[in-house]
């Protein structure tokens, strides 16, 4: 099992001293090459053939991190703060006790080449807020980031999050991507992955994208909607109950209803009723069809 830290903060540091060209190529070449992989998979290019064109650099500032050109000594504080060497070591241990946990129990994984890295999120930007200042992306396998305003909280809950994304890089090793993705997988998929999270770490480390969903609007708002709509596979519909509204219109959706992140609470309580009613390890169930998953949980939504 081979997992490589892409130090940001030595990057960010380079930066900083650089012409906004220098900037943007050292950004592109030393920070985003080595999830070239990735970003293909999701259509996003790493130079943009035309100029001003959709890139790794633009993608950057629409998600809510820094762009390259924002990089000055203005920065130099929140770079110091992700500089600490037991932090990245924090991030890997996670990743890597997740992964080897899988092993543990029995379930080889095809992939078994890793790297990672953490992104700075810039704190003016309205989508930052949303993840609580931390949040992540493991849906490629091989590949995850994690994303940080960095502060006392968050850095300490960012190996949270890496637990979170690397049970995603897990499930998607085994579940093949398609484009017919239903509403249904991805609920099942974020319920699985902040599970597990919590089994790591503990009930009290379960991100903001659970914690501000109260059982009430859990039962009378968001259960019907999700229930309504498992077999939604159009991805931006789909994402408008899995995200909600809030999310949905700062990326330019159609309001549907749902409450902040109502899919990720759904999902949440959905895995957690399996796991109790089955009697199943996160591990296996990471690894579980959908479809087996929602056999199996019909009285959830009575």
């Amino acid at each position: 099992m081979n997992i490589k830290a892409i130090r940001s903060d030595k990057i960010y540091r380079k930066m900083i001293t650089a012409t906004n060209e220098e900037k943007e190529n050292i950004y592109r070449y030393d920070l985003m090459k080595p999830f070239e992989f990735k970003w293909q998979c999701i259509g996003i290019p790493l130079k943009a053939e035309a100029l001003d064109g959709y890139d790794v650099v633009s993608a950057a500032g629409m998600g809510g991190d820094y762009t390259p050109s924002q990089i000055t000594n203005e920065r130099l504080a929140e770079i110091e703060q992700i500089s600490d060497n037991a932090f990245w070591s924090a991030c890997e241990n996670s990743i890597r006790n997740t992964l080897m946990g899988f092993e543990a129990h029995g379930i080889t994984l095809p992939t078994q080449d890793y790297i990672f890295t953490v992104i700075l999120n810039n704190l003016q930007n309205p989508m930052s807020a949303m993840t609580g200042d931390y949040c992540g992306d493991g849906g490629i396998p091989g590949y995850i980031i994690g994303t940080i305003i960095p502060n006392e909280k968050s850095l300490k809950m960012l190996p949270v999050a890496l637990a979170h994304e690397a049970n995603h890089n897990v499930r998607w090793q085994f579940m093949q991507w398609n484009p017919n993705i239903t509403l249904a997988d991805m609920i099942v998929s974020e319920g699985l992955a902040e599970n597990f999270a919590a089994s790591m770490f503990g009930e009290d480390k379960i991100g903001k994208w659970v914690t501000e969903t109260s059982p009430e609007t859990l039962e009378t708002v968001i259960k019907p909607m999700v229930n309504e709509n498992l077999m939604e596979s159009d991805f931006n519909k789909l994402s408008s109950f899995l995200y909600g509204d809030e999310i949905m219109a700062m990326r330019g959706g159609t309001p549907v209803g749902m409450p902040y992140c109502g899919g990720y609470a759904c999902g949440y309580a959905l895995v957690a009723h399996y796991l109790k009613k089955t009697g199943k390890s996160i591990f296996e169930a990471t690894i579980t069809p959908t479809t087996d998953i929602l056999k199996e949980t019909e009285d959830f939504w009575n």
